[in-house]
């Protein structure tokens, strides 16, 4: 009986044992985990960081002095340069862009004479891609047809000159102007572009004001002049906000010779072949041409763009 009962002792002391040493394996395991989750979030508060931003003091548009001293104004535009600052990937993408395109649209805007910083309108109605708005409006400025072809582009089954930058630069202008001369100022103008004419002019007349950091107004036209700043301060002081980009990592101006077409073209791609490319590049090109085939010039002359010689040259091999 004495030695079943030391046997049994021993069973008991050797599971105690067990026991304790699983409960301590156990805590151990557990506070490393906890030590681990808590070195963890210490690094990512060390390394992570997230900052306010700081409105410029003063700032301009076509040179109108912005009221930067109104509370209002400060806080509306601080909430366009922090959507374009953390929203990094479009951001950089409109660096891109405006490096290839801002070049042809510059010129333009001069030879019309309008302000310069209009150019940004293009950028935040399209981030200067080709695209179509769920209502149908089209290309870098964003035109409905009617608009379009009210200021003098060409919008049908073959040619739709929305997708033109050098045309719709031009018609744009012939936009801004008009709007400008109405309105009294090159702010109401971009609004207007943006609004309408009718719209705006029903708000003008309801509020008895034509100044637009004044005027209560749809929250997509009231957004709409401080996206453009915005863009504009990122774009012309990029390393304030975050963004460091080199030469290389911008898209360059395509590099491109032109042929002047006075009469039909019966096949894009036999065209495209003609003159030593394919019909992709043609119509990277020449978005405008929407069809296979040119079978109407309508009495006028397009310019063609064609690859130059040195189309593919890499901007690191210059």
């Amino acid at each position: 009986m004495r030695l079943l009962a030391k046997i049994a002792a021993s069973i008991v002391l050797l599971l105690a044992g067990a026991f304790c040493v699983h409960l301590f394996s156990f805590g151990t395991a557990n506070a490393t985990a906890a030590d681990t989750d808590m070195d963890y979030q210490r690094q990512f508060n060390e390394r992570y960081r997230i900052f306010s931003l700081s409105p410029p003091d003063d700032l301009s548009f076509c040179g109108e002095p912005v009221p930067m001293h109104k509370l209002d104004v400060r806080e509306r535009l601080d909430r366009e340069l922090l959507v374009n600052t953390y929203w990094q990937s479009n951001t950089l993408l409109a660096h891109k862009r405006a490096h290839r395109w801002f070049p042809v649209i510059e010129p333009i805007l001069a030879r019309e004479g309008v302000p310069d910083d209009l150019k940004y309108i293009a950028l935040i109605e399209s981030g200067l891609t080709n695209v179509v708005s769920p209502v149908g409006a089209t290309g870098y400025w964003q035109f409905m047809k009617e608009t379009a072809i009210a200021y003098g582009l060409r919008v049908d089954e073959e040619v739709d000159e929305r997708y033109n930058v050098v045309r719709s630069t031009e018609a744009a202008c012939a936009y801004l102007k008009s709007a400008k001369a109405k309105f009294g100022s090159w702010a109401m103008a971009a609004a207007s572009y943006n609004l309408g004419p009718g719209g705006l002019d029903k708000q003008v007349g309801r509020q008895n004001s034509k100044d637009y950091f004044s005027l209560l107004l749809p929250e997509e036209t009231a957004r709409y002049g401080f996206r453009i700043l915005a863009m504009k301060a990122i774009i012309t002081d990029p390393e304030r906000y975050g963004f460091h980009m080199r030469e290389k990592d911008l898209y360059p101006v395509y590099r491109t010779r032109s042929v002047s077409v006075t009469g039909p073209i019966e096949n894009l791609n036999d065209f495209a072949a003609r003159q030593g490319t394919d019909y992709r590049t043609l119509k990277l090109l020449n978005p405008w041409l929407r069809d296979i085939k040119l079978a109407s010039v309508k009495g006028g002359v397009y310019t063609v763009l064609l690859p130059g010689d040195d189309f593919d040259k890499p901007v690191e091999d210059e």
